[in-house]
């Protein structure tokens, strides 16, 4: 799965209307540059390529390139939620990934969003418990007892994470898609 693919759907579905230095510019406010390894260039090739996918449509064309208005169709929306749901019930993604669906957190309603965690939460149980077993399993060579550590290490952590989160969900934080008149993954405007 692709972080840009995600991430790209998302701020034109958020925006409902969106040229390439909107997207860029939105995206280099969440600092995706450097955690998803996003440059400008391949924004705006992307945004061409999900046109041509039929996940965007391109509208009105502008003195350059870059000012095609592209909004997302049935079709992309489908995409994006798919890939939001996926990224945030299966932990065998990429780190990038997750986060891309962590800044998407909001287009989903709560609910939903706390089911697709615990979903994750189970997977990620599941995996630790295996690691853990094949560590006291069998004669695994040193070095391969310290990967195992790591990977034992790193699901124990995720899976603490993905709790907290779960429990933030379950107190009210973070303002969900079903709960205002905000299109859903709107970054809420500050009140005075």
């Amino acid at each position: 799965m692709s972080a840009t693919r995600l991430l790209l759907l998302g701020v034109v579905r958020t925006h409902g209307q969106a040229n390439g230095h909107l997207v860029n510019a939105e995206l280099e406010s969440w600092g995706a540059g450097k955690w998803a390894g996003l440059k400008p260039g391949s924004i705006y090739q992307s945004l061409r390529q999900l046109a041509r996918e039929g996940l965007l449509d391109a509208g009105e064309i502008h003195e350059s390139p870059e000012r095609i208005d592209y909004k997302i169709t049935t079709k992309g929306t489908a995409e994006f939620l798919r890939l939001l749901r996926s990224a945030l019930s299966r932990p065998d993604h990429r780190p990038e990934t997750l986060g891309a669906a962590l800044a998407l957190l909001p287009a989903l309603p709560r609910k939903e969003a706390i089911a697709l965690l615990r979903e994750r939460l189970r997977a990620m149980e599941a995996e630790h418990a295996e690691i853990l077993d094949r560590a006291a399993g069998r004669g695994e060579p040193s070095h391969i007892r310290e990967l195992l550590g790591m990977q034992a290490w790193s699901t124990a952590s995720g899976a603490d994470w993905a709790r907290g989160l779960i429990a933030r969900l379950e107190n009210g934080d973070h303002v969900m898609a079903d709960e205002d008149d905000r299109p859903a993954g709107t970054a809420p405007i500050p009140k005075p």
